[in-house]
């Protein structure tokens, strides 16, 4: 009987002694499930049984070896088909294994030895395409909107019907959020829900490699094409090839890489550094920043010709603060997360914990968010975590008036005071960035000695 363990062979073979040569052979392994075919459409009337691997003789009575080994191609390209014939030419074996049969195995004294180490070398490929496909299926379902983007607002909903029309076509998005608002979770949720699933998604972040460094990073390099060059090296967008490249920070971008990128967006190629080769690429291109590009066209520090490239369907992620009630959804998902990876029971957040999480504005958002809960969790010493263990320690100097009920004017000297403070009394530059006359500024100061604000 066939289990999971056992291998179902398929024996194509005409001549009858061969025919007992084969059986004796294949059924020296117990886990080896064997069924013999005298004729080639015989074979190809079971492909539905689904065998493990076929065994081919290039000489049939009824078809050509060439045409079975083409049918099965076309029925299900993963079965290794392994050619048995009593033919020598090269020209036949290379034609053979062009048109995709795993070997090619001449019938002599040696076939023995040659059919079953060929058979276990593609066992061991079977179980490892068959282990990367398990591993996809279960990155793809990890990866579902609903499980890997947490959330139930209103904010979120609209990004998730975003994402539902980014994943049908190939169009480029261009991701933007404030730090820690999970771009890059976003940008693998596109890629493993669209067709390019089953292909490469490549991450790059423009911010975290050397300026000098990145042409080479993204569009490879040959052998001494620099100092440190040993070797030829493929870029990221060729690893990328069929799938998805992600680049993240694309706002730190050099000006003068900048014009290369759009080039290869446009002709879809590149060229590796020090050498003359046109490569072409097919890779679907997702962008993040935490930059307001318009702005920085604006400036003159990003070119509007790329940025139109690469705008194609924007995504805004929405601050953590801007979320409601995910916040807390979102904290018991990673306090159960931490609690089953350390070992720990299970601990609840009180209802004063919650509320304190909820006035709180997260500069950090979900990497901040996370911090904080898995400190807690530490620090509880009970199964609850209270108020006094929820601990705030952003580095973001916190400025709480836009989170407390004041008048206009008082919002007002909250903001200049800020601005003041920032750029150390500069009355001119606080001018400039607030957009506002000096003189304004001066009769603020003026009502602001008079009435401080604190």
């Amino acid at each position: 009987m066939y289990t999971e363990e056992s291998v179902k062979i398929f024996a194509v073979e005409d001549d009858p002694v061969y025919i007992k040569f084969l059986e004796y052979v294949l059924n020296l392994n117990p886990d080896h499930e064997v069924k013999i075919f005298e004729k080639g459409q015989d074979c190809l009337d079971h492909l539905h049984e689904k065998p493990t691997l076929i065994t081919l003789d290039y000489t049939l009575p009824d078809i050509s070896g060439e045409e079975v080994l083409t049918k099965i191609r076309n029925y299900d390209s993963s079965i290794p088909v392994i050619i048995i014939s009593g033919q020598e030419k090269i020209g036949t074996a290379v034609q053979l294994l062009k048109l995709g049969a795993y070997d090619y195995i001449i019938k002599d004294e040696e076939t023995k030895d040659k059919l079953l180490n060929t058979i276990n070398n593609a066992r061991k490929n079977i179980s490892l395409v068959n282990e990367i496909a398990h591993l996809k299926q279960e990155i793809s379902e990890k990866y579902e909107f609903g499980k890997s983007i947490i959330g139930n607002s209103k904010p979120l909903k609209k990004v998730f019907s975003l994402l539902e029309k980014a994943v049908k076509t190939n169009i480029t998005v261009s991701i933007t959020g404030e730090t820690g608002t999970g771009k890059e979770l976003v940008a693998k949720a596109i890629h493993y829900n669209s067709e390019r699933k089953k292909k490469p998604f490549v991450a790059v972040n423009i911010a975290a490699i050397p300026k000098d460094l990145i042409e080479s990073e993204l569009f490879g390099h040959e052998k001494g094409a620099f100092t440190g060059a040993v070797s030829r090296r493929s870029g990221k967008f060729e690893e990328a090839q069929g799938g998805t490249i992600f680049l993240d920070e694309i706002g730190e971008m050099d000006l003068n890489l900048q014009s290369k990128l759009l080039r290869v967006l446009q002709e879809k190629e590149v060229t590796r550094v020090g050498g003359n080769e046109v490569i072409k690429v097919d890779a679907r291109v997702i962008v993040a920043t935490h930059r307001n590009l318009a702005e920085e066209v604006r400036n003159g520090n990003f070119r509007e010709d790329l940025y139109y490239r690469l705008l194609g369907l924007p995504v805004s992620l929405p601050p953590l603060r801007e979320r409601g009630n995910d916040i807390i959804i979102i904290a018991r998902y990673l306090l159960d997360q931490f609690c089953k990876e350390n070992g720990l029971g299970k601990i609840s957040i009180s209802k004063s914990a919650q509320e304190k999480l909820l006035k709180y504005h997260f500069p950090g958002n979900v990497r901040e968010l996370k911090s904080i809960i898995e400190l807690s969790a530490v620090l509880t010493s009970d199964d609850e975590i209270t108020e006094d263990e929820i601990n705030f320690n952003s580095v973001v100097k916190e400025n709480n008036f836009a989170y407390e009920e004041l008048t206009l004017k008082e919002y007002t000297f909250r903001i200049i005071q800020h601005f003041l403070e920032k750029y150390d009394h500069n009355v001119i530059l606080v001018a400039k960035k607030l957009d506002i006359g000096k003189s304004t500024i001066y009769r603020y100061l003026k009502e602001l000695e008079a009435n401080p604000v604190h």
